[in-house]
């Protein structure tokens, strides 16, 4: 079947969304709510203006012998009006250009992420040697003995990486009791 003879299918019926037609005809200086005749007119000639369209590029990788339409088809479909022409490159250009901008992202974000479990590693590895090389820390004023036997069992790295990670959290408590006068 011819592509001319499919157009006959969509007579009647809206092939854009009401949305984004409204938008657009908002976007070029129309009112806010467009009349549903405009919407209706709009849709028909954008309707047809992609089936001509696609029509041309049909026929001209029909006559390079591809039943697949490529990009170059659609440049010939609008060589005869270099705005359009310049409209379609200018899109393919911009693709182009978040393409690359994209795989710079991604490569980068693995560096840092490779860096970053590098850098994990050798702290790590700093952390155990100095754990290996700092005697045991006792706390002579512990008050029950499994207090005292877990005191000794940590290294003095290891009390202040725990007291690190808990921050000022730990605190909060005592500052709440001086507070309240309950000390």
């Amino acid at each position: 079947m011819e592509p001319r003879a499919r157009a006959g299918k969509n007579v009647g019926k809206m092939n854009f969304s009401h949305n984004e037609l409204a938008q657009l005809l908002y976007a070029h200086g129309d009112v806010k709510v467009p009349l549903p005749e405009t919407i209706r007119v709009l849709d028909e000639i954008l309707t047809d203006f992609m089936q001509s369209t696609a029509f041309e590029a049909t026929r001209a990788a029909q006559y390079a012998g591809r039943q697949k339409i490529k990009y170059e088809d659609f440049e010939f479909a609008f060589r005869k009006n270099p705005s359009y022409l310049g409209k379609v490159h200018e899109v393919f250009e911009k693709q182009k250009e978040i393409k690359k901008a994209r795989e710079i992202l991604r490569d980068g974000e693995d560096e840092i992420i490779k860096d970053a479990a590098e850098e994990e590693k050798r702290r790590d590895k700093a952390q155990e040697k100095v754990a290996v090389a700092t005697p045991v820390v006792t706390i002579p004023s512990a008050t029950s003995a499994s207090s005292i036997a877990t005191a000794s069992a940590v290294p003095k790295t290891e009390m202040a990486r725990r007291e690190e990670e808990l921050g000022e959290a730990d605190d909060d408590v005592d500052d709440d009791f001086d507070a309240l006068g309950k000390r």
